[in-house]
């Protein structure tokens, strides 16, 4: 049984650390050396906290976020929340598409060349007409993200100046440090995380006695997934430290820049390898999982059907969703210039959006589930200071944007 619940939580953790994350890691370990893996590590209980807390929420009701939103507090709020997620989720697809165009360069592919591979590809997913087939689909490329352990110990960073370097003084009069951890913290908890963990539970037909496997499933994709992006971090810190004298990291525009700033740590094959199939496995299960969750919670805010067996004709609002998302994503990712600064700017976006979509959840939280299915004492305190810190987190993003 445990095996057939295992799933939702390292799904969405693996999507997690999609291209956007691999970005904001590369750029934070380039620029800031270790300084920013303590960061990460503290992380982990924050992010298994909220990801848990909406599990039990869609396990105890049987009901998506968005419509529990749109039960409690109107249709007005519901649109409000599924606006903030549209908003998160099209940032998010570009960077994922963008980050597929970098690692198909690696290869020498032409971005429309890899768009025309990756669409039909993301598109047959969504289409398989079962959400297990999805699941399983979505892991197995999200496993590629393991490649990253690799870059990481063939870097072979120095183990004294890690640990220096997580006890040094942080530069937070630094705007571009503050910019950094924002995005950081928007590249660990993202809206479309707590959209699509609810309707993934429900969708498949989870209930509350799977909780303790649900716990399980989503406290290793925690561990997982951060250990990728302290990976990511510490093969481009070792790669910053052995570069010469003179490059500038905060010139990295793409994808196969941060390749070539990795290459002379990594080796000229292994590094490559290793890092295309790292991005692209992040980069593709992230789509399914963000385009999923928007399909799905506009489905629910407009009480339409939104099932993965119901095929196109019958849950035209939820393929529509899911299909304009990936072609309006395509269309910016060709005219954007520059991977890193979008990529950057949307997790910031996420820091700035998650206050508000985490005040929902602790709200609905402790109106829908029952007191023998709520966290216990200790457990609300935590989810308390948890959005404290995530609004203190998005004031620091709000702040660093308006600031010189």
């Amino acid at each position: 049984m445990a095996l057939a619940v295992i799933g939702p939580g390292l799904m969405v953790m693996l999507a997690d650390t999609d291209a956007g994350s691999v970005v904001t890691a590369a750029q934070s370990g380039a620029r800031w050396g270790f300084r920013l893996i303590g960061l990460q590590v503290l992380l982990i209980p924050v992010l298994y906290l909220i990801v848990e807390l909406t599990a039990r929420l869609g396990l105890v009701t049987g009901k998506g976020h968005a419509r529990l939103i749109r039960e409690h507090f109107g249709r007005w709020w519901a649109l409000l929340a599924v606006a903030a997620l549209l908003l998160s989720a099209t940032g998010a697809m570009v960077t994922e598409l963008a980050g597929m165009v970098g690692a198909g360069s690696l290869a020498g592919l032409s971005p429309p060349a890899v768009l025309a591979i990756a669409l039909p590809v993301l598109t047959l997913v969504v289409l398989s007409g079962s959400y297990r087939r999805v699941e399983l689909i979505g892991v197995g490329f999200g496993l590629f993200e393991l490649a990253f352990f690799v870059a990481a110990a063939h870097a072979h960073p120095d183990p004294a100046r890690m640990v220096a370097s997580l006890w040094a003084r942080p530069p937070l009069g630094h705007v571009g440090y503050r910019t950094l951890v924002a995005a950081n913290v928007g590249a660990v908890l993202m809206p479309w995380m707590i959209f699509y963990e609810q309707a993934a539970v429900v969708a498949k037909g989870l209930d509350r006695r799977c909780l303790r496997v649900v716990r399980l499933d989503i406290a290793i994709g925690a561990v997982l997934t951060q250990a990728v992006m302290i990976a990511i971090m510490v093969a481009a810190a070792a790669a910053a430290a052995a570069a010469r004298p003179g490059v500038s990291h905060g010139a990295w525009q793409t994808v196969g820049q941060i390749s070539a700033a990795l290459t002379p740590a990594l080796g000229a094959a292994g590094g490559r390898l290793a890092f295309a199939l790292g991005i692209a496995g992040a980069a593709l299960v992230a789509a399914i999982v963000v385009a999923l969750a928007s399909a799905w919670a506009l489905g629910e805010l407009l009480d339409a059907p939104r099932s993965l067996a119901q095929g196109v004709g019958r849950a035209p609002v939820f393929y529509g969703t899911y299909l304009v998302m990936l072609a309006v994503a395509a269309a910016l990712v060709l005219v954007s210039p520059s991977l890193i600064r979008i990529s950057i700017d949307a997790e910031v976006v996420n820091a700035v959006l998650l206050p508000v979509v985490l005040g929902f959840l602790l709200v609905l939280a402790w109106r829908e589930l029952p007191p023998g299915a709520r966290p216990r004492r200790i457990g609300w305190s935590a989810l308390f200071a948890v959005g404290v810190g995530v609004a203190l987190m998005g004031a620091l993003a709000t702040w660093t944007s308006l600031g010189p």
